[in-house]
């Protein structure tokens, strides 16, 4: 099937329709799953916060904060993550209309999921700096040392933050998104292992073995990968107390320095902290995110064809 008529290069049809279906799907599963994403930054970020089962943080927040707490900051997260999946999906089939002309091979899908994910985390870093500070104004932390920020929205946010913290305040925690790159490119690897062993001898999968193996493969990649995920949030929370240097090297040494720090100071568990809320948070998320991406995207191509036959 030839598809010359739908693409011009990067002018892709198709590939609009996967970042427009990849999108939405990922903004509908946050939605849905939005009070497990909020218990697990108070617990990364709010080091005085004891460590509990998700539903007593989400009920603790609930009651002191009230119900709505719970959703804070929901639109700029929603924004942040509407955007980043758009240019993921967009980036990915682009290069995948581009790389690919025969079949598709392991080592180029990891290599077309590692130049996406890097894409989408130089563009939107400033977007997810600013989620995060939204995300927490207001929270009642355990940490006394975490002080109370002013914001009055998304566009206000970032206009404080350029002119009292500097513009390359809005890429803090730039450094280990890079590297949580490969947590997709983890689960990929995962995910493509089971399903070859799950398929041998020509066995036909079924959609349900397809969901659990692509939680399980999400569910390791993401514990593989928390601790870094830990050390970006308190970064982009802009309240960590550096030494001052920049560059690659003080990024590098802060990110060591906060990792060292919180082993310090809870033991090496104190990583994985608001890891149960995170692990729930991030399957149920990736697995209804697919499902709506699947059908919006199978909806849209089949009205494409219904088009195209009225043209004939």
């Amino acid at each position: 099937m030839s598809d010359s008529s739908s693409s011009v290069g990067l002018l892709s049809y198709e590939t609009l329709v996967h970042a427009v279906a990849g999108a939405m799907g990922s903004v509908t599963a946050m939605t849905v799953f939005f009070p497990l994403d909020t218990a697990r930054i108070r617990l990364q970020v709010d080091e005085n916060r004891k460590s509990q089962s998700t539903p007593v943080i989400l009920a603790e927040i609930a009651k002191e904060e009230g119900i709505l707490s719970l959703y804070r900051g929901w639109f700029p997260v929603i924004s942040s993550l509407c955007c980043s999946n758009f240019v993921y999906f967009y980036t990915f089939n682009t290069l995948k209309r581009v790389m690919v002309s025969d079949r598709s091979k392991p080592s180029k899908d990891l290599l077309m999921g590692f130049i996406s994910g890097a894409v989408n985390v130089l563009l939107t870093t400033p977007m997810w700096v600013v989620n995060t500070r939204l995300k927490l104004q207001g929270a009642k932390f355990r940490n006394e040392e975490l002080h109370q920020t002013h914001y009055k929205g998304i566009f206000d946010a970032f206009s404080q933050i350029i002119a009292n913290e500097g513009v390359g305040t809005l890429w803090n925690g730039t450094l280990p998104s890079l590297v949580l790159v490969f947590n997709p490119a983890v689960q990929f690897m995962f995910y493509e292992a089971m399903k070859r062993r799950a398929g041998r001898g020509g066995r036909k999968i079924s959609s349900f073995e397809i969901f659990l193996i692509g939680a399980i493969a999400k569910a390791i990649a993401t514990t593989a990968t928390y601790p870094l995920q830990t050390v970006q949030a308190i970064l982009r929370f802009g309240q960590y107390k550096s030494d001052g240097k920049g560059g690659l090297a003080g990024s590098l040494k802060n990110v060591v320095s906060l990792l060292m720090d919180r082993i310090k100071r809870h033991g090496p568990l104190g990583l994985y902290k608001g890891l149960e809320a995170k692990l729930l948070q991030t399957v149920l998320t990736a697995a209804l995110m697919f499902v709506v991406y699947e059908k919006i995207t199978a909806a849209t191509f089949k009205l494409m064809g219904i088009q195209k036959k009225l043209k004939h």
